[in-house]
């Protein structure tokens, strides 16, 4: 018994030390600062791997959507005089003065002609007078007409060499020019040089003084023989380096592209292209609903009976749109860029100072892309303001409603409505409220005929000049440029012609798109019932037309289209150069046999072969199918839209696979 005992009491001992160990181990790990880690080797290498992975992918789909075009790496800007070149003499034959009307393109392609013309008759350019910058429209007192949008200082001084420019005439040819004692010339933009040396010229060495009024965007025919190439590159020169804006518009434009680089990732620029004219010239009215469709017939039917177009009022617009004349809606433009693998957080800078039907038509895109700006989001109130100046303060431009018809005309007009018996009078309209009255269309609701423009419209015009000089700075500086609407074969220049002619200058293998509406109309039309979810195989045909589209095969189509219309739109080959690499570049004829492209020279020795020295090797340009898939899928997953949940559920889901690289 006693050594039972015993045993009790060992064990009770035991089990009391061992819950007394319990608890002061318990107490130790409570008041322990150190935290527990459990590590899994297996979760570790995952999330390793997927780190690098990812990574991997993001640098992948980088260099895919914003990389160079490495085929165009070996072409370089090269725009200075090749022969024996004089400088012009001050005892020339006489002074030209003119007068450019039309908008922003028009401006500066005419400039262009203006210069290459005073050359060609080696005659002093006076400073042309922009119509739509004219002091009559209201603009501020600090700027004259061609100051308002370029720097004189730098235009006259950067062409020394080619063409004598003075601010205005001598002031003993004001007074004659005032009585219109010179003669003047209204000459079309295909006007041939034969027609300055022989009809032109004359007159200019009688006279010493003409002038020249240019309302079609141009003054002289784009294509020129070869011996006058170096009027070509002189058409170079003006377009892209002395042509520069004002030091305001300059900083501010600037200022807007570092706004956009803070964000720390890169951007496209997309012009939609939608102009009332244009839209009229090809009749897409219908593309549009409601007052947008009437203005736009009413347009056209004024070009019409001005013999500007010769086609019925009514065209169907979406046979026109299938065939590539009508521009591409900013909802397809967007299901075009997610189909091309841009993820919805990009940053997409909307250029042009009008976008014809207004915020409607950007809904969709803006659900697509949360992150599209323009410069009202860029650019506070005051610093826009600061660029157009003090402006006199212009009555309120309120909608007039006509006046009412008197009792006596009532009359008449019941008695020349027919003979009897006459219709019941029709019931009473409904009210026009206030707001359908006071827009820049109200007019449309109780009018047969288009005002004349107010006051406000007119400096609104001027207005938008610089608009549309911001928006040109910021889109030939973005990492990609889309054109909603360029190479549209009405012959004026465009805006996104322009930027496409600059980017392709300055830099060759920049990330450019040039799409053939065409062919994406037919796509898009496939799959107009299932645009937001289309299929796999829909998806990698518009990557291969759109990767196409970036690289040679792009650049030969619009050689072949732009041309012919606008030269500084596709300046090859005479103002570029080809650096010596091992692929032989594919030459393109025009129809009158001339290079349009692949007939560059080579470029000099000191022009810098680093370059080339300096290109990614096959290695790094290399990707598997697996990896872009998989890049794809990441960038779904991975990239959400922040603080817009709303909009989460109308982004895009494409299917992803290997297709052309125009990298490669």
């Amino acid at each position: 018994m006693v050594f039972k005992s015993k045993i009790k009491w060992i064990a009770l001992f035991v089990l009391v030390l061992s819950f007394a160990s319990l608890i002061t181990h318990l107490s130790i790990a409570r008041s322990s600062t150190v935290d527990l880690v459990q590590y899994s080797a297996q979760a570790g290498f995952r999330d390793d791997f997927s780190t690098t992975s990812q990574f991997f992918m993001q640098s992948m789909r980088t260099k895919r959507l914003w990389g160079p075009v490495k085929p165009l790496r070996s072409l370089q800007s090269y725009a200075n005089p090749r022969n024996s070149y004089p400088v012009p003499n001050k005892h020339n034959n006489g002074f030209i003065y003119a007068k450019i009307f039309g908008g922003f393109a028009n401006i500066r392609s005419s400039i262009c002609d203006l210069v290459t013309v005073s050359r060609l008759l080696n005659a002093t350019l006076v400073i042309p007078e922009i119509q739509a910058s004219t002091r009559s429209k209201g603009i501020s007192n600090k700027f004259k007409s061609f100051s308002y949008l370029y720097d004189e200082e730098h235009f006259i001084e950067s062409l020394t060499a080619d063409v004598l420019i003075v601010k205005s005439l001598p002031d003993n040819l004001k007074a004659e020019r005032k009585k219109n004692a010179f003669p003047t010339f209204k000459p079309k933009n295909s006007a041939s040089p034969d027609f300055y040396t022989k009809e032109v010229l004359p007159k200019l060495k009688k006279g010493r003084v003409i002038g020249l009024v240019i309302t079609d965007g141009g003054c002289l025919q784009s294509i020129l023989p070869p011996s006058m190439s170096e009027f070509q590159r002189l058409r170079c020169r003006v377009a892209f380096q002395a042509l520069q804006f004002r030091q305001e518009i300059q900083t501010l434009g600037q200022r807007m592209v570092a706004r956009l680089r803070a964000w720390g990732q890169p951007f496209l620029s997309f012009h939609p292209g939608l102009l009332r004219d244009t839209l009229a010239y090809h009749g897409c009215a219908e593309l549009f609903q409601d007052v947008h469709t009437e203005l736009i017939q009413y347009r056209r039917a004024q070009m019409i009976k001005r013999g500007i177009i010769n086609e019925e009022l009514n065209v169907d617009s979406h046979l026109r749109r299938e065939n590539g004349s009508c521009p591409l809606m900013p909802e397809e433009v967007g299901v075009l860029l997610r189909a091309m693998g841009y993820p919805p957080k990009t940053i997409i800078y909307l250029a042009g100072s009008e976008t014809f039907g207004g915020q409607r038509v950007l809904i969709p895109l803006r659900a697509m892309f949360a992150n599209l700006v323009d410069r009202t989001s860029l650019c506070s109130k005051a610093e826009l303001s600061d660029l157009v100046g003090p402006e006199s303060p212009l009555p309120l431009d309120l909608f007039q409603s006509p006046p009412a018809k008197s009792e006596q005309q009532l009359k008449e007009e019941w008695k020349r409505a027919g003979p009897r018996p006459r219709p019941l009078p029709p019931p009473p309209d409904r009210p026009i409220y206030r707001h359908e009255k006071e827009g820049w269309y109200g007019w449309i609701t109780e009018m047969d005929k288009e005002p004349e423009p107010s006051p406000m419209d007119l400096r609104m015009q001027a207005h938008r000049l610089i608009w549309d000089a911001l928006d040109y700075i910021v889109s030939v500086e973005a990492d990609a440029f889309f054109p909603g609407f360029n190479n549209d074969g009405s012959g004026w220049p465009d805006f996104s012609g322009l930027v496409v002619g600059q980017r392709l200058h300055i830099s060759a293998s920049s990330t450019t798109y040039r799409p053939d509406r065409k062919v994406l109309a037919k796509l898009l039309n496939a799959t107009r019932d299932n645009m937001y979810h289309p299929k796999h195989n829909w998806t990698l045909l518009v990557r291969e037309h759109l990767n196409k589209s970036l690289s040679e095969e792009g650049l030969i189509r619009q050689s072949l289209l732009s041309k012919s219309a606008l030269f500084i739109s596709h300046p090859l080959p005479e103002c570029s150069c080809r650096i010596s690499s091992a692929e032989a570049p594919v030459h393109v004829k025009g129809k009158n046999g001339q290079f349009l492209y692949g007939g560059e020279e080579e470029c000099p020795k000191w022009f810098g072969q680093e370059i080339l020295l300096s290109e990614p090797t096959g290695e790094e340009d290399g990707k598997s199918e697996d990896s872009e898939t998989t890049e794809y899928e990441s960038d779904q997953v991975e990239i959400p839209e922040s603080n817009d949940n709303d909009k989460t559920k109308s982004s895009l889901t494409f299917d992803q696979d290997e297709e052309m690289d125009p990298n490669d």
